[in-house]
């Protein structure tokens, strides 16, 4: 018996993995894992973004009907929309309504902003989980949220979105420790270095807002996401459980929201320690674009028997960033083999089946990250890479405005 299947055989029974449907996709990351046929780059982005429109009309007629379904599971099949992911969702979608000539998408952008709106507390804050009566607020669940509520703003001209990023941002600032880092109103009840990416939702909000206290609030996480970085790159306190290894997800969460940021204020400090971390990503990768699922200190990868494909997409985002700045040229190639790692494990059938144009958490399916699921911003960071790719754009959209601004804040 292979070691595959005696690790299959060892799973709780809840993934029910014997269900036909499920067994389907479990023997063919045994049989013929990642050949999946690649195609060009608008043909994957194309069915991604349309598992993603399907995945939000899966909540139509429901109380959480305009938001994104957070995916499909073998647990639970079809999951409710996922405030969070949603959030940044809109960004996507009106990139991809530019980029592929998807004109609909805008609606249904407008559409998850009325949503996401209608979910706001009292206190700016937005509930963490599935928005669920009781759901208490997540500084970084809220961070993506505000990401979609500028796009809302920027891109769709709705001045209402602002106003409620300005509140959320206000909320995140209340909850913040002097040292810039958040302990409170977080996953688990611990610190995140990934809430840099809440931070630079926060930071864009203050620069358009001209609210200088939420500048001073995002540069302050920032500066404290600093100290969490080893000499190697490496990011301590940034799993999402004290002393387990971070996955790539939140490691390329973390150098994101520090890269973005510093090249909004033009901070180079920002940027090298971004880049800093990407590169020893890069370093890690195969030459046929696989990284480890996950890395312990040291860029120990304890993860080497899956990719965590949504932490791969979203390196492939920083490597196509840094690509575009002066001293990140050669980052390009390991972008390009990350993208087409990605493709390999991205299934284009056609018939409308939970995993036709989905990626996966992990490869194979039964890897640690989002074990047996289909989660929507995997597919997002996949589509995002895939429209870069495309456009030479970043996604989301630059905003003049807000990158003057910062460039003032940089400046004074």
């Amino acid at each position: 018996m292979s070691a595959a299947v005696t690790r299959l055989l060892d799973l709780p029974r809840r993934y029910r993995p014997w269900v036909p449907a499920h067994l389907r996709l479990v023997l063919r990351d045994i049989v013929a894992p990642g050949r999946a046929v690649p195609g060009r780059h608008d043909e994957h982005a194309l069915a991604a973004i349309q598992w993603l429109e399907r995945a939000q009309d899966r909540r139509e007629g429901q109380p959480d009907a305009g938001g994104v379904s957070a995916g499909w599971s073998f647990e639970d099949g079809w999951l409710p929309s996922y405030p969070e992911t949603s959030g940044y969702i809109v960004e996507t979608f009106l990139a991809a309504a530019r980029s592929l000539e998807r004109p609909s998408l805008v609606d249904r952008a407008q559409r998850i902003l009325d949503w996401e709106l209608g979910l706001q507390l009292p206190d700016g804050a937005f509930p963490g989980h599935f928005g669920e009566a009781g759901s208490r607020p997540v500084i970084f669940n809220t961070g993506q949220i505000m990401h979609g509520l500028i796009a809302g703003y920027g891109q769709l001209g709705r001045p209402e979105c602002l106003a409620a990023a300005v509140r959320a941002g206000r909320w995140m600032l209340a909850q913040q420790d002097a040292d810039g880092c958040w302990r409170r109103s977080v996953h688990n009840g611990i610190p995140h270095t990934y809430n840099t990416r809440a931070a630079w939702a926060l930071l864009r909000t203050g620069l358009l807002a001209d609210e200088p206290m939420l500048v001073r609030a995002a540069r302050a996480n920032l500066d404290w996401a600093l100290t969490q970085q080893d000499a190697d790159g490496w990011f301590r306190n940034n799993a999402f459980r004290e002393g387990e290894p971070p996955f790539t997800h939140t490691i390329a969460y973390a150098a994101r929201g520090l890269l973005e940021s510093g090249l909004l204020l033009g901070e180079s400090r920002y940027v090298v320690a971004a880049e800093r971390t990407a590169r020893a990503l890069a370093g890690q990768q195969r030459a046929d674009g696989f990284l480890a699922g996950a890395f312990a200190a040291g860029w120990v990868g304890e993860g080497r028997r899956y990719c965590c494909l949504t932490g791969l997409a979203q390196t492939a985002l920083i490597w196509q960033r840094l690509a575009q700045t002066p001293t990140g040229h050669d980052l390009a190639e390991h972008a390009e083999r990350a993208i087409a790692y990605l493709k390999r494990q991205h299934r284009r059938r056609g018939d409308g089946a939970p995993d036709d144009g989905g990626i996966a958490g992990s490869a194979p399916i039964w890897g640690r990250y989002s074990r047996f699921e289909y989660p929507n911003w995997a597919a997002k960071f996949f589509a995002d890479a895939l429209l870069v790719g495309l456009s030479g754009e970043p996604v989301p959209a630059a905003d003049p405005v807000v990158a003057a601004q910062g460039r003032e804040v940089a400046d004074a």
